[in-house]
Order: structure tokens, then C-alpha cells, then sequence
């Protein structure tokens, strides 16, 4: 199915050039003539809706407290040297384009901020207070008519300060905004260069382009060597398939390497469009226009490391079963029965090289992760996660999830929207789990002691997890819809349990029969 939606829409490529290039005349007429914006980029801008905006919300908690002024000095140094951050966006019937904002003015997307009166007093009030601008800031949406970022500072919170970070999902996805906050802090190197894009070409050609560029080259590495001749529209064969984790798999020459890759095509794709919904559980519905953040101070990471190497697990597999765990802790809380039940949760997954990250975009899939919530045993279930997750080793899953969104960004709203429902009817969650720094940053002379961020949710998702591991801490945090879960902290608090339960376990096994 996905390929032959690929193949037709390859086949209306060429009616597509006409249209944008009357629309770049219009641009053009205008002085507005920009740079288009990929279709992957596209589908995420186009995504954006009442429930669901999609925007990448991010927190950090600096020690001691930093100043406006000097805020804004850093980005003007560092973050405008990336051309996407002084650009707006501009839509038209082709798409959209990537136009130079001429009336940029920093103040507008560096914000100061004051907390609400609560604030004056504990530092969980404080927090709190804090937990509560994000959720509302999560909720606004960013002004259209300008670049699609902005930062909002709270120059006293907790004897330092805070900082919101919102930047729109169509800019760039959370690698790519990793390496941009690896030029921000201290000591970081600036962005690359810019360098001009080669023109587009049109007809046959620019099929092939948008083939080999927009679609498959990210959507699997591989090398289209034969585009048919006109009107064939598809690539006739491949010289070899990079493996998204970085290896590349070579002698795909032969027919029985392509009828393997054949093969797992024709698995993933049935598997990815044919998944079984997951539990109905009080998390899933229909989401409201209003949201909740909470997070938990950090969990030492070495404590994981150990526990994951006693049961021979990776990290992720002892993060992932504590989550499940805390989210069945919830819903126990609440009355809910969970015997049995298991939740899918949508995980980003890297398809770049870690040195192209500064060229932003959006290059990833989406891995979907079912979580055995059911399972009460706390090694049961990590054991549960860790065989569930080797099966999506080698998938191609992820690869079919971004060819789903380069098409989407395609079709007209209507369509995207239907063919995007695919995961969020499916979807209980969307979790990102992300390798930080090992030692604590510096920002503007100050220690960023926490760092936490989310991914938007889709369609009706409505609750998004974060885990991140950074200066020796593994940092756990939720952002919620507040109709689906009005008390996300109540998840958060069962976490380090979890946690503390598996450890206390691990240790209890009998270790020496």
C-alpha cells in the first residue's frame, strides 16, 4: 500500500512543478521568494491542531540566575547564525516556503517572564507555578507571522532562573535541536556555514529529485541508481540499504538479498498499517484544548546501569518497564483495572547522521513501542519490554513511519489528516528517550542543572512522556492533555518507586544457584 501511494504520487509530481513554480512567481512578484520547505517539514507545520500543537516545548532550570540582556546576546551570537531561526514561514497551494523575515526584532521571540504570585514561597510552589506556565505556553499557539520559535525567560525561580523553550516541529526535529543547544551553551561550537541549495530541477528530473531527496534518500539511505524511462516513475533498483543505526549492509545486488529486502518490506509495512488498537484504558479519548506538565527531580544514572547490567538489560529496557510501570500504578490508583492490558507508545527514531544534525529538518520514523502495563512483576515485565524491543531491531518500521509523512505532507488537509489518524487511533502515548550530555552545561556563565523537553502529540494523543539522561541524572517528565490525565505528578511520583522496586528485586534474585 505504501508503495503504491509512493508510485502515484511520483506520477503527479510533475503537474505538482507547475504549480509551485507559479506559486514561486507569485513569491517572487511579492520580493518573498524563499527557500520550499520539504514535505516531511510540511506534514509537521500542517499537523498543528486545536487539541495538539506541534511544537517541541523544552524547560531548563539554571543555576545562578542568568539576565535578559544576556539572553539575548547569546542567541543573537549563536541561534541567528541558523537561517531557519530568522525565517517565517509562508504557505501556499504547492506548499510552503522558507521567506526572510524583514521585520525580525529579537525581543519578540526572547520573552521576559514573571511566575505567578504562588511562586512566593517553597520551591515546590515555585515548581509548580513553573509546571503551570508551561502547560499554558504549551497550549498557544506561535504567531504565524513570524518565525516559529520563541523563548521565554523567568530571570528569578528558585535562587536562579527558567527557561521555556518553544520551537515548531516543522523547524527541526529533537536531534537536529540537540546540536542547536550544543551551539548555545558555553564553549559551543558555532553552526556550520550555510551554503546555498542547488536550483531544483523540473519535469522527469525533478521526480527523481524529489524521489532520491525528499523520499527515498532519507526514507532509507539508499542510493536510486534507474529511474525508468517517462511515465515508468519508480526507481528500477538500488545499489545498497544503510541500516538507520549507522551500519550499512552491503551485496543487496543479489536476488535473494532483494527478495529478503522484499520480504521485510512487504512484513513491516502490513505490521505498521494492520496494528491492533492497544487497551482502552482512561488515557486514551478525546482530547480538550488545555494541558498538564509535571517532571521529577533526576535519578542517578549509574543506579540504572547497575540494575540494567545485573538483569543484562539495556537502560532503555529498565526506563521503558519503569514507565510502563508508573502509568499501571496510575490507573490502579484511579480504580482502573490493568490485569493484561499493554499500551503502544510512538518512539522518535534517528534516521540522520549525528553530524548532519545542524542542517535541522525533520529526519525520523516512528518506532511503535507496546508497553506491558499488565504485568505486575517488576523483572517480569522489564524482561517483557526487552524481548519486545529486540523484535524492532532491524525493522523498517520506523523507515515506512517517515515515507507515511513525506506523502502525507503531499495530500491536501483532509487527506494527511486521515492517513496521519492511522497512529494516533492506535497510540496511547508518544515517548522520547534521549542520551544528554554525561557532564552539566554551562549556559551564559551559569550550570544548567536540568533539562528537560517534549515532542508534540497528534491527531488524539494525549499524553507525551520524556525521559533524558544528562550531567549523571536520568530526568522523567509528562506533559498531558488535562481532560485524558488532569494530574500527570501523580504518574511522575510512581516512577522513582518503580524504580526503586525493581532495584530492590534485582537484588533480592538468587544470584548465586
Amino acid at each position: 500500500m505504501v508503495t503504491r501511494i509512493i508510485a502515484q504520487e511520483a506520477a503527479m509530481h510533475a503537474a505538482r512543478v507547475l504549480r509551485k513554480n507559479l506559486s514561486d512567481a507569485a513569491l517572487g512578484s511579492l520580493g518573498l521568494r524563499g527557500e520550499r520547505m520539504s514535505k516531511v517539514d510540511t506534514a509537521w507545520l500542517r499537523m498543528d491542531s486545536k487539541t495538539n500543537l506541534m511544537m517541541i516545548v523544552g524547560v531548563w532550570v539554571i543555576q545562578p540566575g542568568i539576565r535578559y540582556d544576556a539572553v539575548c546576546a547569546r542567541v543573537q551570537e549563536r541561534l541567528l547564525k541558523y537561517p531557519r531561526f530568522v525565517q517565517r514561514v509562508v504557505q501556499d497551494a504547492a506548499g510552503a516556503s522558507w521567506v526572510a523575515d524583514r521585520r525580525f526584532d529579537i525581543h519578540q521571540h526572547v520573552v521576559s517572564e514573571k511566575l505567578a504570585k504562588k511562586s512566593r514561597g517553597a520551591r515546590s510552589r515555585q515548581q509548580e507555578a513553573l509546571q503551570e506556565r508551561v502547560a499554558e505556553l504549551a497550549a498557544l499557539p506561535l504567531d504565524p507571522n513570524r518565525p516559529l520559535w520563541q523563548f521565554h525567560l523567568i530571570e528569578d525561580y528558585q535562587g536562579g532562573s527558567a527557561m521555556i523553550v518553544r520551537i515548531h516541529h516543522c523547524i527541526a526535529d529533537g536531534i537536529a535541536l540537540i546540536s542547536v543547544t550544543q551551539s548555545l551553551v558555553d564553549g559551543g561550537a558555532p553552526p556550520p556555514q550555510h551554503k546555498g541549495r542547488a536550483p531544483q530541477r523540473d519535469g522527469l528530473e525533478g521526480v527523481q529529485d524529489w524521489l532520491e531527496n525528499r523520499l527515498l534518500g532519507p526514507l532509507t539511505q539508499l542510493a536510486v541508481r534507474a529511474l525508468g524511462a517517462a511515465g515508468e516513475g519508480a526507481a528500477r533498483s538500488f545499489d545498497r540499504f544503510r541500516d538507520p543505526q549507522g551500519g550499512v549492509k552491503e551485496g543487496l545486488d543479489s536476488g535473494v538479498d532483494l527478495a529478503r529486502l522484499a520480504v521485510q518490506l512487504a512484513g513491516d509495512s502490513a505490521a505498521l498499517l494492520l496494528m491492533p488498537d492497544d487497551s482502552a484504558t482512561r488515557l486514551k479519548g478525546t482530547p480538550g484544548t488545555r494541558k498538564k506538565v509535571a517532571w521529577c527531580a533526576p535519578i542517578p544514572l549509574e543506579d540504572v546501569k547497575a540494575v540494567g547490567k545485573a538483569l543484562n538489560c539495556s537502560i532503555n529496557d529498565v526506563l521503558m518497564s519503569c514507565v510502563a510501570g508508573a502509568i499501571a500504578q496510575y490507573l490502579i490508583a484511579k480504580g482502573d483495572e490493568v490485569s493484561g492490558k499493554e499500551i503502544r507508545a510512538m518512539v522518535p527514531v534517528n534516521l540522520r547522521p549525528v553530524e548532519h544534525a545542524y542542517k535541522l529538518g525533520n529526519q525520523f520514523g516512528l518506532a511503535p513501542v507496546v508497553l506491558p502495563i499488565g504485568i505486575e512483576n517488576p523483572v517480569e515485565r522489564v524482561y517483557e519490554v526487552r524481548r519486545r524491543m529486540g523484535l524492532l531491531k532491524g525493522s523498517m518500521q520506523p523507515l515506512l513511519a517517515f515515507g507515511m509523512l513525506a506523502v502525507a505532507g503531499l495530500l491536501i488537509k483532509p487527506a494527511q489528516d486521515a492517513l496521519l489518524s492511522l497512529f494516533s487511533r492506535k497510540t496511547t502515548a508518544v515517548m522520547t528517550n534521549v542520551p544528554g550530555p554525561r557532564e552539566k552545561l554551562k549556559f551564559c556563565g551559569a550550570t544548567l542543572e536540568q533539562s528537560l523537553f517534549w515532542v508534540p502529540q497528534s491527531g488524539s494523543v494525549g499524553l507525551g512522556v520524556s525521559i533524558l539522561s544528562y550531567g549523571g541524572g536520568v530526568q522523567f517528565g509528562v506533559i498531558s492533555d488535562a481532560k485524558l490525565c488532569p494530574d500527570p505528578q501523580a504518574i511522575i511520583d510512581a516512577f522513582e518507586p518503580e524504580f526503586a522496586k525493581l532495584a530492590m528485586v534485582t537484588l533480592m534474585l538468587p544470584w548465586g544457584e
